[in-house]
């Protein structure tokens, strides 16, 4: 077991299996020593665990809640192509998208979700730039969607 998969299972959690995709791409493509994954939705066990917007039918705090879950696909999409999640050197950027309301502006605190589970899986390395963008809409009628943008070594 390596370092990574120690942490998430001291965390209580197990990576799950990578989402399909919902249409045509890849969950996870690799470019030099960056890994950049999908946007990944809020599935567990392949069904979308919510839907709708963000400051109407999802409060701020179930929506950090879905973007740690989008986070956690997007590592298993990670891992999927590397093979071990010990290989990232650091974490680059998040890009985090909320499906809201026109009057919601707590985008920055729904990342966080994703944010400092990063931190806490990673430490140090965790640490990465981020965009938080409200959008009128995403697939399936998700309220979050993230993309992880990971360096890694050997």
């Amino acid at each position: 077991m390596g370092q990574i998969d120690a942490r998430l299972s001291e965390l209580g959690i197990t990576l799950p299996a990578v989402a399909k995709p919902v249409a045509s791409y890849v969950p996870a493509m690799i470019t030099g020593n960056l890994l950049y994954t999908a946007g990944q939705l809020p599935f567990v066990d392949g069904k979308l665990v919510a839907t709708g917007k963000v400051g109407s039918d999802v409060s701020a705090s179930e929506a950090a809640e879905l973007a740690r879950i989008c986070t956690l696909n997007a590592l298993a999409a990670a891992k999927g192509v590397l093979g071990s999640l010990d290989r990232v050197t650091r974490v680059v950027k998040v890009n985090g998208f909320v499906a809201s309301t026109t009057d919601f502006i707590g985008q920055p605190q729904v990342l966080n979700g994703a944010s400092e589970f990063l931190g806490q899986v990673f430490g140090d390395i965790g640490a990465h730039a981020r965009a938080a963008v409200g959008v009128a809409v995403l697939p399936l009628d998700a309220p979050v969607e993230v993309e992880l943008i990971l360096e890694f070594g050997d």
